[in-house]
């Protein structure tokens, strides 16, 4: 009788360890499942405060960043309205246009001529006086009307116009000399005076910039 308990005892101890062992795996799984999800919770949490926190400094910069963008007083000295009827034939002005100063030229038919002509010159810097006076929407100018940077493309200097042998002008302080048009005939400068961006507004009105 003894010997049958004691076999039937040891036949139950496996499965009592098995059912342990079980249990012992269930709860150690559930840790781990628990671990994670918290884990992934805490990721959430540190991503979404960050997020918020890039939104928060992105309020907070904001005021800042604007007041670097340009006024609307400093947008309107960016442009500059000229009315025509004030510059008589063979008269230039010169005026200020973002930030720099442009010669305003109201050409006679002489000097018009004379930039049509030497559209077959040999020329250093290579453009017709028609592309010359393009406007910058692409649409043609006016024959009339040359409108360029008043700065000698050599070292900067002003130019003075009628002093060159090409009707045009030339820079006193190394003798660059212009034509009509206002490109380089002469002289150490490598480009032509530089077009100023410009659009006819009016029949007598041109803006500048």
């Amino acid at each position: 009788m003894r010997r049958e308990r004691a076999a039937a005892e040891r036949t139950r101890a496996p499965f009592g360890w098995s059912v342990a062992m079980a249990i012992s795996s269930a709860a150690s799984e559930n840790a781990n499942l628990n671990s994670a999800v918290d884990e992934t919770r805490r990721d959430f949490i540190f991503v979404a405060a960050g997020a918020a926190a890039t939104v928060g400094l992105s309020y907070a910069a904001w005021p800042f960043i604007d007041q670097m963008n340009p006024s609307a007083d400093t947008r309107a000295l960016a442009t500059t309205d000229i009315d025509l009827t004030q510059i008589g034939e063979g008269q230039e002005i010169t005026v200020r246009a973002a930030g720099k100063s442009a010669f305003v030229r109201h050409r006679t038919q002489r000097e018009i001529e004379a930039a049509e002509h030497d559209d077959f010159a040999h020329l250093k810097d290579p453009a017709s006086d028609a592309s010359r006076l393009a406007q910058k929407n692409g649409a043609p100018g006016r024959t009339a009307y040359l409108i360029v940077w008043s700065a000698c493309t050599h070292l900067g200097c002003i130019p003075l116009f009628a002093e060159g042998e090409f009707g045009g002008w030339r820079c006193p302080c190394h003798g660059s000399v212009y034509d009509t048009s206002g490109r380089i005939r002469s002289g150490p400068a490598p480009k032509n005076l530089f077009v100023a961006p410009y659009v006819y507004t009016g029949a007598n009105a041109v803006r500048i910039g």
